[in-house]
């Protein structure tokens, strides 16, 4: 019975519509988009202010000031002492914190939906009257060198993640790490952080996502009371990155480091965004990267390498096209004792060719579709999850219908398509290869 009841609820999953949830959208006078996702199921809600501006929008040697100005927008402001923001949510019963992309940055709340206005009240005055001094720049640098020290410079595997990355990205600006270059942090000043809060801190650069048990009305009511007066920048530019020139050759890097404990070799590939009215060729490689390495003991690379040959203790394959410029597909694979990185890299394309070759397998393709369409649903039952990836997808270029067709965009891709994706993996000249390891294990990795 059990059988049969999981059988039921994955046909079920298959064919159902994923509804969508009660969701409005409004702009202010002064630009301010306003959306309100309705849940009735608890008295709580959730506001997040998205900012179209994070790591890639920074201005030629200040990287890391997206970030740094995210922290310092919890000192004070025309009327909140320094700190007094997280002390009153947390006093309400509430928390919050921030995020820095390279795409946005955001700002949120989780509260009794009865405080609302009291979020609201203290995230509207800090959008534009912020009040920053000489003391906090210098307190507040030294808290993100100290970030970067802890979560970079002592991690060999994120020192190589940065090298990779600007090796991906030769002039496009998701090649500088969104903490910024040391070097540059460090003299990260007053002028650097307040230009780029006067430049992007606007309601005409800003999403306000409200998600719980709210009226749309009554949302609307209380964004203009205390949104809708913020003035607007009125020469605010339109969002235009440097582009990415035709790659012709293949990269490959070695990174050695006394620390590493475990050797790796890791692929990645330049590849499409989620673009707006046009998600298909994203939702491929959505399907492709799942069929590669989604799961451990199901997927190709595991049941190839990992299972059946046992030359790999992980494999994986990743793609997010939550991007608003060209993204990555990755491939990774961790040798088992005894298969040097070479002879892993060796495999991970025998792997993949193979693959190619021999197509996708029908079972294992209806099941990931199924699972996919399942954590989708799972995903809409939590208010938190749902505000966050509609702010994502809405600073990213992407619009609420888009959002809305992406599953069934998902249900629609064809095992033929997912091959004909396939074939970039064999076109080395978009990738950088790299690996991981440690100084006496270091081999010749131009091959």
């Amino acid at each position: 019975m059990r059988i049969l009841s999981l059988v039921i609820l994955a046909l079920t999953l298959m064919t159902r519509p994923i509804l969508a949830q009660d969701i409005s959208n409004y702009t202010l006078e002064n630009g301010l988009e306003v959306l309100v996702i309705e849940d009735h199921r608890a008295p709580v809600v959730v506001q997040m202010v998205w900012y179209r501006a994070g790591a890639a929008d920074e201005a030629r040697g200040v990287s890391g000031v997206a970030h740094f100005l995210e922290h310092l927008l919890f000192k004070a402001t025309d009327d909140l002492e320094s700190g007094e923001f997280s002390d009153t949510v947390a006093a309400n019963g509430g928390s919050d914190n921030a995020f820095t992309s390279k795409d946005y940055t955001g700002y949120y709340q989780r509260i009794a939906a009865d405080r609302l206005e009291l979020v609201m009240t203290m995230e509207a005055d800090r959008m534009r009257d912020l009040r920053l001094s000489v003391d906090d720049i210098a307190t507040e640098r030294d808290v993100i060198l100290e970030e970067r020290n802890m979560r970079t410079e002592n991690d060999p595997s994120a020192l190589f993640s940065e090298q990779r990355n600007a090796a991906q990205y030769m002039n496009h600006p998701y090649g500088i790490p969104i903490i910024g270059w040391k070097h540059e942090m460090e003299k990260l000043s007053l002028e650097d952080a307040l230009a780029f809060y006067r430049r992007y801190y606007a309601p005409n650069n800003a999403i306000l996502v409200v998600a719980g048990d709210v009226l749309p009305a009554d949302v609307l009511a209380l964004a203009k009371k205390h949104y809708g007066p913020l003035a607007p920048t009125v020469d605010l530019p339109k969002r235009s990155r440097t582009l990415e020139p035709p790659h012709l050759a293949e990269r490959r890097l070695a990174y050695a480091d006394p620390r590493v404990s475990q050797p790796y070799v890791i692929r990645t590939y330049l590849a499409p965004e989620r673009n707006s009215g046009a998600q298909k060729q994203a939702a491929v490689l959505t399907m492709l990267s799942e069929l590669l390495g989604g799961n451990g003991q199901t997927s190709v690379l595991g049941r190839k390498l990992q299972f059946e040959q046992q030359k790999a203790i992980y494999t994986s394959a990743f793609y997010s096209g939550m991007s608003l410029d060209q993204t990555t597909f990755g491939l990774v694979m961790v040798p088992s004792e005894g298969v040097d990185l070479a002879e892993g890299e060796a495999l991970l394309d025998t792997a993949v060719a193979e693959f190619i070759e021999e197509g996708v397998d029908a079972e294992q393709f209806a099941r990931i579709k199924m699972q996919l369409r399942a954590s989708l649903i799972y995903e809409r039952d939590d208010v938190q999850a749902l505000a966050n990836m509609y702010g994502a997808a809405l600073t990213s270029g992407l619009t609420v219908k888009d959002v809305q067709d992406w599953p069934e965009i998902l249900k629609d891709v064809t095992a033929d398509e997912v091959i004909e994706a396939a074939a970039m993996l064999l076109d080395k000249k978009q990738a950088v290869t790299g690996w991981l390891t440690k100084p006496d294990a270091v081999a010749e990795v131009s091959q």
